[in-house]
């Protein structure tokens, strides 16, 4: 877009004529990826955006927003003075997103957020061209930004929602408007914030606050939660999931140590296989299957499409260490129920040599963290397990439930801080017919771990 074009589109409150005609490419708020020919949108975070502007010129920024209110403007760079920077970069997404006109899918949920976002846009790319959201873009800035990262030719977009507060995904979703809105699950993440399940279930409903008249809610219809609030919906509604009440549910599962394969009632006859471990993956593939559905995407082409998925990184991936053990990664977060899942699914892998676990803290669990990390336990297989490796404060309400339930099982606690001598220990075990799972909250830095483990360097 040219320069004015994008002026009217942000509001703008200065006189701009001079710089009209420049043609900007792309946006960026972080003055180190912008590319040439973009504009800078200057943010208020734990350091003003504003600071970074010649770094934004440097790097080949063509022009930058500018908050007029914070500091006097600068008169010899293109620039567009605007209320407020974060508005006028949603203001702007808006803008291009009816400028460009594609149909919207939005997701959400307590876990398999982003599974779900990686296989609906790979299910979606076998017949248009699609863009989803990067890495975890899914908040205030980020969904704005993958919005404006669209090419001019998508035709589906597919938008990750996150939310850790009332209203959230209600602003999201009336940014986005979408066609189609999905919920995964419900789950305990951020249960701190919001104290029940229930309350939860309301705040994940709010992504269907900017659905289309027209637009269908698919949702995971094993959850009573999601079916009771459901009901009250004006649009069209799809459910999937374990249970044969669902519109699309799976049958004749069979999971491998990377892969699991099922069939759905929609097409009895076609096998899908998805490159990861856990029945509790098949329901974020039933999700893009609803999705498929909607849209008349050709069975076989779904079929290739999940056995191919493009997973965003650090979602329970197989790994190899330098000692050639198999490292289940799971690094990037963790509440309750996606632990249970993921403990369950491990343990059931075919495995030489011995299997370990790393468990990290699970975050935002508010009063009941103790009693939410302590019933971990049921899931943890002593018969299956050689170690588990807890590490966090939390993790010691685990350490005591074991230590009642499953007195034999070899346990090790460790604090945040000893992450360096936990991968010391770990590597002085593992063997190449080793298992290992990694599993924890993001601000545990369980990927530190990780990287020692697949690092010889850091002997």
């Amino acid at each position: 877009m040219q320069l004015a074009e994008i002026a009217r589109a942000v509001g703008a409150i200065n006189d701009f004529e001079q710089w009209r005609d420049i043609s900007v490419t792309s946006v960026a708020f972080d003055s180190r990826h912008l590319q040439p020919g973009g504009l800078f949108i200057p943010l208020n975070g734990e350091q003003d955006g504003h600071k970074f502007v010649q770094s934004a010129i440097d790097h080949g920024a063509v022009a930058t927003l500018w908050a007029k209110d914070l500091a006097t403007a600068p008169t010899d760079f293109p620039v567009i003075q605007v209320a407020d920077s974060l508005k006028a970069l949603q203001a702007l997404a808006q803008y291009y997103l009816l400028k460009i006109y594609p149909r919207v899918v939005a997701i959400t949920g307590s876990n398999g957020k982003t599974t779900t976002k990686d296989m609906v846009a790979s299910v979606l790319a076998t017949q248009f061209n699609v863009t989803k959201t990067n890495a975890n873009f899914n908040n205030e800035i980020g969904v704005p930004m993958t919005v404006l990262s669209m090419e001019p030719n998508t035709e589906m977009l597919v938008v990750e929602m996150g939310m850790d507060r009332p209203g959230q995904l209600d602003f999201l979703s009336k940014l986005v408007k979408p066609d189609v809105a999905i919920v995964t699950m419900i789950g305990e993440a951020h249960i701190e914030f919001f104290g029940t399940r229930d309350k939860i279930a309301d705040a994940k409903l709010e992504i269907t606050h900017g659905l289309n008249d027209d637009g269908i809610f698919v949702y995971n219809g094993d959850e009573p939660l999601l079916r009771e609030r459901a009901a009250d919906l004006p649009q069209r509604q799809v459910t999937f999931g374990q249970q044969g009440t669902n519109d699309l549910f799976s049958k004749d599962i069979e999971g491998e140590a990377t892969s699991t394969s099922f069939k759905a009632n929609q097409w009895p006859d076609t096998t899908f296989t998805i490159p990861m471990l856990g029945t509790y993956n098949v329901n974020n593939a039933l999700a893009a299957l609803s999705v498929a559905s909607i849209y008349r995407i050709r069975p076989e082409n779904a079929q290739r499409a999940l056995a191919n998925v493009d997973l965003t990184e650090n979602r329970a991936e197989w790994l190899e260490g330098q000692q050639g053990e198999a490292i289940l990664s799971d690094v990037y977060n963790s509440n309750p129920t996606a632990a249970k899942e993921v403990l369950t699914a491990f343990s059931q892998t075919p495995v030489k040599g011995n299997r370990y676990v790393v468990l990290g803290d699970m975050l935002e669990l508010g009063k009941q963290a103790d009693a939410m990390h302590a019933s971990l336990a049921t899931a943890i297989t002593p018969s299956k397990m050689t170690k588990v490796f807890l590490v966090g404060p939390h993790m010691e309400a685990l350490q005591r439930a074991l230590a009642k339930d499953a007195p034999d099982l070899a346990v090790a606690h460790y604090a945040t801080t000893e992450l360096a001598q936990l991968s010391q220990d770990l590597k002085a075990v593992l063997t190449k017919d080793d298992q290992i799972l990694l599993k924890g909250s993001h601000g545990i830095h369980l990927e530190q771990v990780l990287a020692a483990l697949k690092d010889s360097s850091e002997n």
